[in-house]
């Protein structure tokens, strides 16, 4: 999919931001805090594989970080920001970019926490390069997706134009919040972004 404008960006930021103050990553990832953004990653362990037809995504599960979850489309609502996912249980796919397992980035996002307990995506910062992640579509075939990094993003500096930008194959991007949590306004200050690639299992 041809790179998003920074509308997107801030969309993306507004499902965030919704997150509350129980579940706090444990483990910091390698952060980007001053200096340049490091460029997206592009290698794997495993062979890179052919992108599929695209497909309604309808769960996503990585042993590595105990997730386990439906998906459920998101859209953007009447202000112009995405929809978020309904629940704490619940992984939101933005409909605006590729689905999994087509060609360019298919991106998810889901609460780090909600109403005290753990969220979806709580220990995504767990994962590490050549984990996998799964994503079962709705055609019966499962997406297998290979880490290539995850790093966390000040939120004012979030990399909208890597997340969303076009790809010669087939990539995952999940989103969520991360570092420490802002009381006054209720958000977490950073992002934390998965990098995955389609690789043959």
């Amino acid at each position: 999919m041809p790179g998003a404008g920074p509308r997107r960006g801030r969309v993306v930021g507004a499902l965030l931001v919704v997150a509350v103050a129980l579940a706090v990553p444990a483990a910091a990832p390698p952060a980007a805090l001053g200096g340049t953004v490091p460029a997206p990653p592009t290698s794997t362990v495993r062979p890179a594989a052919a992108p599929l037809p695209a497909a309604a995504p309808v769960r996503v599960r990585s042993g590595a970080a105990g997730l386990d979850s439906t998906l459920v489309p998101l859209g953007l609502d009447a202000t112009g920001a995405l929809a978020v996912p309904p629940d704490g249980a619940t992984t939101g796919w933005f409909t605006g970019a590729p689905a999994p397992g087509a060609p360019g980035p298919a991106v998810l996002a889901a609460h780090v926490d909600w109403n005290h307990a753990p969220g979806p995506f709580a220990r995504i910062d767990e994962l590490a390069a050549g984990d996998l992640v799964q994503v079962d579509r709705s055609d019966g075939r499962t997406a297998t997706f290979e880490v290539q990094a995850v790093r966390r993003y000040p939120k004012d500096r979030f990399p909208t134009a890597a997340v969303y930008g076009d790809l010669p194959g087939a990539g995952l991007r999940l989103v969520t919040c991360g570092g420490s949590f802002d009381r006054g306004v209720r958000s977490y200050r950073d992002n934390v972004v998965v990098w995955a690639a389609l690789v043959t299992d």
